[in-house]
């Protein structure tokens, strides 16, 4: 062992294709079986690769065969190299590690065997050890009604900015929908009234390409059923599946619509708690009688956490033994500002235990009221019979226009460039607090969706710095109201999507003044 270096155990069996002739086509095969180790979770996210002379040695290969395969690996975005560190997983993997393959007709939906097992790790939050943490909100103040969210508002604007949709672009296909809703052509499915209950099909079609593409979730159209948005497929699923008395989990702190929806279809809802690995799946073993747990994995609601890969799994294992669902609310997983959305928890379902829900009211703009939940074969005739008979639906001209959205690329484009814009107003509140209250806050999930916590000194006041910022202009979310049992550090939950940059800019400034300690008085 060299410079006191830890030796690194890789239990990979030397690739049989390795006997090829050319340097060339051995580290392709070194590449493609390390990518297919990262990709089934065989090298964890963040774990070190052993040095390429290490490796060299133990597959019978020339060193810098396998520094040219690293080197690819890099370059497509499945590991890092530092300098003195060595060779490490990435946090997040590529787009082209994200698509899943299509699935087989009329079977439920499957992994494709191309989903990583990786993910962005949470960071940890203040220690309670630094000091006494705060007590959250009791439960009935958990279940009011969260601050409304608003366009141009600090810092509720955690929501879709309407300015930044391509309206030329949507103008065109809501002119062109209007035209083939006049009856002269009914090729989609639908006359001129209403559309076939789980949808258009040619935006199920869309849908399903788009989650199989950017999702990894490999669906059918006939596994898509269009709805309002993700809180019209959490009722639909409360209704189907849930009996009065029957058990739900969620994560605490949670979304309150999601405990609210449950509770109003007579679920007792039980709280699990959430730590920086994601919902605690060793607490679920105490509940194999509930019929189901509600997640948002990709950006836990309100933490900002991921679920680890090993959450993930146990989770799914979970459903899988106690027949329970998973319900998965991947209400902003398409921003990810760090690299490539990460994978949905759907992608990994090989036993059709998740219902899938998302919402293009959240990447495109509120007013649309427009979403989709991809539903196990077991649930989706239930689901559509609900629905024909609640008649509640998406508009026909509305579906028409998204779907030919998404199908010319406009929707891929309005989200690269939401990505950006979103990045640069969470910069500009965060550059704004580093400037001027260094030192008097933490941030954590930052690194996607529409808000971040931000954690503040352990003697803080939450809801007094609400109640100052209010005078401010300020519109402050305590974390503490949306917990229920569990007893986090004292922090605030900032949206900042909505507001224009201008608006970031001054929002952050003022927040920064309420964080940075008084000036001593003058004796």
């Amino acid at each position: 062992m060299t410079r006191g270096k830890t030796a690194v155990a890789l239990d990979l069996p030397r690739p049989a294709a390795l006997t090829a002739e050319t340097p060339q086509a051995k580290g392709a095969t070194i590449a493609a079986a390390l990518r297919a180790a990262i990709v089934d979770g065989l090298l964890a996210c963040g774990s070190r690769l052993p040095s390429s002379r290490t490796l060299a040695t133990r597959w019978g290969v020339a060193r810098g065969t396998v520094e040219a395969s690293f080197d690819r690996l890099r370059a497509e975005g499945y590991v890092v190299r530092v300098q003195g560190a060595g060779t490490r997983v990435s946090a997040v993997l590529p787009d082209d590690c994200v698509a899943a393959s299509a699935p087989p007709d009329h079977a439920p939906a499957q992994s494709s065997g191309g989903i990583p097992g990786t993910c962005v790790p949470a960071q940890r939050a203040p220690s309670s050890a630094a000091g006494a943490p705060t007590a959250c909100a009791s439960p009935a103040a958990a279940d009011a009604h969260e601050p409304a969210v608003r366009a141009g508002v600090p810092f509720v604007a955690r929501l879709a900015d309407a300015a930044l949709l391509p309206r030329a672009a949507w103008r065109r296909h809501l002119l062109a929908g209007l035209r083939a809703g006049d009856g002269s052509d009914a090729a989609d499915g639908a006359d001129a009234g209403s559309a076939p209950v789980q949808g258009l099909p040619a935006l199920r079609r869309q849908i399903a390409r788009y989650l199989g593409a950017h999702r990894g979730i490999a669906c059918t159209p006939d596994d898509v059923i269009v709805t309002t948005g993700i809180r019209h497929a959490l009722d639909l699923f409360a209704r189907v599946t849930l009996r009065p008395g029957a058990t739900v989990l969620v994560e605490d702190p949670c979304y309150p619509g999601a405990r609210q929806l449950f509770a109003l279809a007579g679920a007792e809802v039980v709280d699990v708690p959430v730590d920086r690995d994601g919902i605690d799946t060793d607490a679920l073993t105490a509940h194999a009688g509930a019929a189901a747990v509600y997640v948002t994995p990709a950006h836990q609601s309100p933490l900002g956490v991921t679920l680890t890969p090993a959450r993930r799994r146990a989770l799914l294992d979970w459903a899988h033994a106690t027949d329970a669902w998973i319900v998965e609310d991947d209400y902003d997983g398409e921003f990810s500002y760090l690299a490539a959305p990460l994978p949905a928890l759907k992608a990994l379902d090989a036993h059709g235990r998740v219902v899938y829900c998302g919402s293009f009211n959240k990447s495109l703009f509120s007013g649309l009221r427009i979403g989709f939940m991809v539903a196990p074969p077991a649930l989706r005739a239930a689901l559509a019979a609900l629905l024909q008979l609640t008649g509640r639906a998406a508009g026909l001209h509305e579906q028409r226009a998204l779907a030919g959205f998404i199908e010319a690329g406009d929707f891929a484009r309005h989200l690269r460039t939401s990505r950006q814009a979103y990045l640069q107003r969470r910069d500009a509140i965060l550059d704004q607090l580093r400037r001027h209250a260094p030192g008097r806050w933490a941030a954590t999930g930052e690194h996607a969706g529409f808000h971040f916590v931000l954690w503040l000194a352990p003697d803080a006041d939450a809801a007094d710095l609400a109640r100052r910022g209010a005078a401010l202009g300020l519109r402050l979310q305590p974390l503490g109201a949306l917990c229920r049992t569990v007893r986090l550090p004292p922090a605030l939950v900032i949206g900042y999507t909505a507001l224009t940059p201008a608006q970031a800019r001054h929002a952050g400034r003022l927040l920064a003044q309420l964080l940075a300690p008084a000036p001593a008085a003058v004796p």
